[in-house]
């Protein structure tokens, strides 16, 4: 029966197949697609749950600081209605500004990140050819049903899982699906049990005919189709929030706890000591505004958003924003292999002639560490003849006018082979006849005309193209080829494929006359043997380097891939993720593991294969994975507490992709599916990229530290004016529309230039930071606070008193809010705050680095966002609007002295705690610090 379990479907004959489902090799009949339509349902995937657009868009309202916001925002209004003209309705919407710009900000970089269904969807052929009733027909992809019987041609995307029951030279890539780069050959005979993915007479939902043609009957369709399996998994996983993500949240509840007791406790204080409802209710408010940081918030999201762009320059595009600093933390990157440590294309790497390995690189052959001439080449003229003829390859023009080959992927290889070493610029031999490959003979041969005689050449599996021959080329003669020879040969063939290497025998013979019939025993009999040509896909040039340098920086690459388990060990030989032999590790596993291994495996022996006994030890290599495997091994690093981040390119990468903490897609040989549930996609598909990026990230956590300091540093003096007022009695030294001046207006750019600070040269020579390293750590808030803060604080009321004094005020007088006084003593406070700032900036750029050491002029941003602010410094104190909006008045010029002298007083105390760190720190010696670090 069609719903019945299909384990078992590839054991059958074609004929026991149709009887199977209940079909024939006509198709279905209208009436019985609509009735299996009905049971099983269309050919769809099936989402967890369609993403609400409204529903994103009210979560960025409605988190922790944007709520803390929204309360700022409603006192500021309701004071405006008790006590109209005070610019308490500027603040509110000024606040209200804040979480808007914040939200719509964010949401938009989660609506493009939550598109891995529509990918998947996009991924499958909207229409397919099916018989039924005994005739072609073409049907849209969602009514295809069990039972249905495909028409499978050249270049189309199979679009359901279904059983062969007739194959014609048919080749099928399933790389999207497994992993594996090899293409596939299928067959519709019978077959017995393997590796479901591989068995030859089943093709899968989303992989791709390569060549040949045949019918398949359809057996699984939707969400239970592999294709469907994958769809489930990647949907069904949670998104999580990143590192960075949670310390904001914890910075945020814990300033927001803080203001909101302060604002709480200093308004019934208020009230309790008889300041009134009016005054104790600015009081509070006033304390909740200058604790809470606005500014900070988008500071770290413009902050990540220009670290973003500039590792879109190195080829990283970063789709989710903290996905920046993610990264720079990571711990483990686990790493498909096809398209991502390797160029995802076959190759020809060296072949084998005249006893000689020979090498192909960059044009040239190598043999023995030396290059072979131009005149030595010319010996092996009839082994190239036979590599350039013996295909099906084409050579085609693309839509940009370039020349590029298609075909199958191994003869792909061998033309561009001949092509990059200058063998094709000759005119081709016409070709007479062909023997096309089958499965049964394993070879394939061509004849041509060549010089006024008939030559076959023949290429294939060396064991079958070997029992052919009785002569061989050696050195451009002919002699019979011994029984100790074809051993020999044989064995080189097999150490070729030992190394990984697809390995195919090339041989030739003169035909006398042109038959009348090309026949397998006149053509491929007494053949002279050539050479042996071997080709695999091979790693980025780029990549062994890039291992390198995250062992350096305490990051470990684990490989995990859907390929065989030999093809794996080789590129990770090749790459340097494993040693040359591969040894048992001390929980008895060897290097390679498999996934029916690895279903064997219980979690704490996984556990223990995932953690290495000693810092050297070469992590496994994970062959055969399926994409549930990967799921497993990526949760079982998070489990252990590693920040994991996942590299791949397929539709079996996205659950994995998903799932981990950062997932990294590739951009140009990538599916849509991969792309669109990655953080990060790879413009080069380069897995150096990943490294530079990764010094980036690094760069980014540090820079959020620096500016948080900066930005925490000016709520001190924002909060003594009210804390004087309240307790001593003073004049309300700063007024709330000032205090958002500071925040929104001249700290924001000088705090961004923080945010940019090139990585320090040592970045990639110590491990990741620990996920106990706090971004507000307690010395960050001591030097934020009781130092910096405190500094800046005697700063701006020491300006504020002295303005005052100067003017005949005395302790005890009246001061009205709206007499010119003191709305130019309140500007006084507010001009000492942004100067003390200006000198803070230079004093965040390192916690111990002298500023004379890292320059004045080495972050342009920073100088701009100084000059930035000192614009606006100037607009809010000299021009008509400013004085409305924020309450101040025009100064005169003599007291801008005191405040400039009090900012460099600033810079100088931090370099004399620099100078004191810096003591401390000799005591370590560079190479304990090494140590440490190893």
């Amino acid at each position: 029966m069609p719903g019945n379990s299909h384990h078992d479907i590839h054991r059958l004959s074609p004929e026991d197949v149709l009887k199977r489902m209940e079909t024939t090799s006509g198709g279905l009949s209208s009436g019985d697609v609509q009735r299996r339509l009905a049971q099983y349902g269309p050919n769809i995937l099936v989402g967890s749950g369609h993403y609400s657009l409204l529903r994103g868009l009210l979560h960025h309202f409605t988190h922790f600081l944007a709520i803390l916001l929204w309360i700022a925002a409603g006192l500021s209004f309701a004071a405006d209605v008790m006590k109209p003209g005070k610019g308490m309705a500027t603040l509110g919407w000024a606040i209200l500004g804040v979480i808007v710009i914040n939200a719509v900000f964010a949401f938009f970089q989660e609506y493009k990140a939550e598109r891995a269904l529509q990918a998947l969807h996009r991924l499958l052929p909207d229409t397919t050819w099916v018989t039924r009733g005994g005739q072609p027909v073409e049907v849209t992809r969602s009514e295809l049903t069990p039972g249905d019987v495909l028409i499978l041609e050249e270049g189309e995307r199979v679009p359901a899982d279904a059983r062969l029951i007739e194959a014609v030279g048919m080749l099928v890539d399933n790389a999207d699906l497994t992993g594996e780069s090899r293409p596939k050959r299928r067959a519709a005979e019978a077959t017995e049990d393997g590796h479901r993915l591989d068995l030859p007479n089943l093709v899968f939902a989303g992989t791709t005919i390569l060549s040949g043609h045949g019918r398949a009957v359809v057996f699984a369709t939707g969400m239970n189709s592999e294709f469907g399996k994958i769809a489930a998994l990647t949907t069904m996983i949670e998104t999580e929030v990143s590192p960075l993500q949670k310390e904001i949240a914890k910075v945020t509840r814990i300033v927001a706890v803080i203001s909101l007791a302060m604002g709480a406790t200093f308004f019934l204080v208020g009230l309790w000591t008889g300041l009134g409802f009016w005054i104790s209710a600015i009081f509070g408010i006033g304390i909740i505004v200058a604790n809470v940081p606005e500014g900070l918030l988008p500071t770290v999201t413009l902050a990540l958003a220009i670290s973003s762009q500039r590792m879109a320059k190195r080829n990283a595009l970063i789709k989710h924003l903290p996905s920046v600093e993610t990264l720079g933390c990571t711990k483990v990157i686990c790493t498909d292999k096809t398209g991502t440590l390797t160029e995802n294309r076959m190759k020809v790497d060296r072949f084998f002639v005249d006893g000689l390995v020979i090498e192909s690189r960059e044009g040239c052959f190598f043999a023995r560490g030396r290059m072979i001439s131009t005149a030595d080449a010319d010996q092996w003229r009839p082994f190239f003849d036979a590599l350039l003829h013996c295909h099906n390859a084409k050579r085609v023009r693309k839509s940009d006018g370039r020349f590029g080959v298609t075909g199958d992927p191994t003869e792909v290889a061998l033309l561009e082979f001949a092509i990059e070493h200058g063998l094709a610029h000759r005119p081709p031999l016409r070709r007479m006849g062909e023997l096309a490959f089958d499965a049964d003979r394993k070879r394939m041969s061509t004849l041509h005309w060549s010089e006024g005689r008939l030559v076959a050449f023949t290429k294939g599996a060396p064991e079958s193209v070997l029992a052919l021959c009785t002569h061989i080329q050696s050195r451009g003669n002919i002699i019979a080829m011994s029984p100790s020879e074809r051993t020999h040969l044989l064995s080189q063939s097999r150490s070729l494929a030992e190394q990984a290497y697809r390995v195919l025998a090339v041989a030739m013979r003169d035909v006398a006359h042109q038959p009348e019939h090309i026949e397998v025993e006149t053509i491929e009999s007494d053949l002279t043997f050539l050479g042996l040509v071997a080709m695999m896909d091979p790693p980025h040039r780029e990549v062994p380097a890039a291992i390198t340098k995250c062992r350096r920086a305490g990051v470990r690459v684990v490989m995990v891939t859907g390929d065989h388990p030999l093809t794996a060990l080789a590129v990770a030989r090749k790459v340097g993720l494993a040693p040359g032999q591969a040894v048992p590790s001390p929980s008895g596993f060897v290097p390679v593991i498999e996934g029916p291994q690895l279903d064997q495996t219980s979690d704490e022996q996984l556990r223990q294969l995932l953690t290495p006994s000693r810092p050297d030890e070469p992590d496994p290599v994970f062959a055969r994975m399926a994409p549930r495997h990967k799921m497993r091994i990526v949760s079982m690093f998070k489990e252990m507490g590693e920040v994991v981040a996942v590299t791949g390119d397929g539709v079996n990468d996205a659950p994995a992709l998903k799932k981990a903490d950062i997932g990294i897609a590739m951009g140009i040989t990538g599916t849509d599916v991969a792309k669109e549930t990655a953080d990060i996609i790879l413009l080069d598909d380069n897995f150096a990229t990943i490294v530079s990026a990764i010094e980036e990230g690094r760069a980014v956590y540090e820079n959020i530290r620096k500016f948080t300091s900066y930005v925490l540093a000016s709520n001190v003096p924002e909060v003594v004016p009210y804390l004087g007022y309240g307790f001593l009695g003073m004049p309300l030294a700063l007024t709330i529309p000032q205090v958002l001046a500071v925040d929104l207006g001249t700290d924001m750019i000088p705090a961004l230039g923080l945010g940019t600070e090139r990585p320090q040269s040592d970045v990639m020579d110590i491990p990741p930071r620990s996920q106990g390293n706090r971004l507000l750590s307690f010395p960050l808030l001591l030097r934020a606070y009781l130092f910096l803060g405190l500094i800046e604080a005697g700063i701006a009321m020491g300006g504020f008193f002295l303005y005052l004094y100067s003017q005949g005020w005395t302790w005890g007088e009246h001061l009205d809010w709206s007499s010119p006084l003191y709305r130019q003593a309140t500007t006084v406070t507010f001009v000492g705050i942004v100067l003390a700032q200006v000198a803070n900036v230079f004093a965040c750029r390192s916690d111990h680095l002298s500023v004379s050491r890292l320059g004045w002029r080495t972050n342009p941003l920073i100088v701009w966002g100084i000059l930035t602010e000192l614009v606006i410094l100037t607009l809010i104190t000299y021009t008509p609007i400013g004085n409305e909006v924020f309450g101040t008045s025009p100064l005169p010029h003599w007291i801008f002295g005191p405040l400039l002298l009090g900012a460099l007083t600033l810079l100088l105390a931090e370099e004399g705690r620099k100078i004191i760190v810096r003591r401390r720190r000799r005591g370590v010696t560079e190479p304990t610090i090494k140590q440490c670090v190893a």
